[in-house]
């Protein structure tokens, strides 16, 4: 994995979360994920602190 979308991606199934469930608790629209997970957009570093506080883990998992 290569980028943070492949990274949020991963987590998200890992927690057999679908697209729809992480953008809800993260506050996010799922349109903006699904170009979050596909490379298409870069997520902000307050966005990617929701997603992070969303999968439960720290935003740093997914700069690694």
């Amino acid at each position: 994995m290569n980028n943070i979308g492949e990274k949020i991606r991963y987590e998200r199934l890992k927690k057999r979360l679908k697209q729809y469930e992480l953008a809800q608790k993260s506050g996010i629209s799922n349109t903006f994920l699904s170009d979050v997970e596909v490379g298409r957009t870069m997520p902000s570093i307050k966005t990617m602190e929701k997603i992070a506080k969303a999968l439960e883990l720290s935003i740093k998992d997914f700069l690694d």
